[in-house]
């Protein structure tokens, strides 16, 4: 029985999260740092993993905790939004927000996260 169906487009595996401190520290040691006017994006190639993992990360010279987490939610959805349309290469991936992070127009939020991959060599 033949099928004149097109084969669904390889999709990317769903990002996984970078949780324990040892991991943020791993990627900022031994990563890429690709600094953007709205976040900071610290980059650690890792060819033998089957998907991306991502850690989000705010210091506190951004401002008290409904900040920075707002800062952290921004981010998220950013890099949600970016990685559902483009393929970026196996890595771990950690994003820290800026003071400008939550100033910052969504769109250009965006762009500054597919500027550092792309800078990074990932996308």
């Amino acid at each position: 029985m033949s099928s004149d169906r097109l084969d669904p487009p390889e999709q990317q595996p769903p990002p996984q999260r970078l949780k324990r401190r040892p991991e943020f520290l791993r990627v900022a040691a031994k990563g890429r740092k690709i600094p953007t006017k709205g976040v900071v994006v610290q980059a650690l190639a890792c060819p033998d993993q089957a998907s991306v993992r991502l850690g989000f990360t705010v210091t506190k010279k951004v401002g008290n905790a409904v900040v920075r987490n707002r800062t952290k939610r921004r981010l998220r959805e950013a890099a949600r939004l970016y990685l559902r349309e483009h393929r970026v290469a196996p890595a771990d991936l950690v994003f820290v927000g800026r003071d400008g992070t939550r100033g910052r127009k969504f769109d250009r939020l965006i762009a500054d996260i597919a500027q550092a991959l792309e800078k990074a060599g990932l996308a």
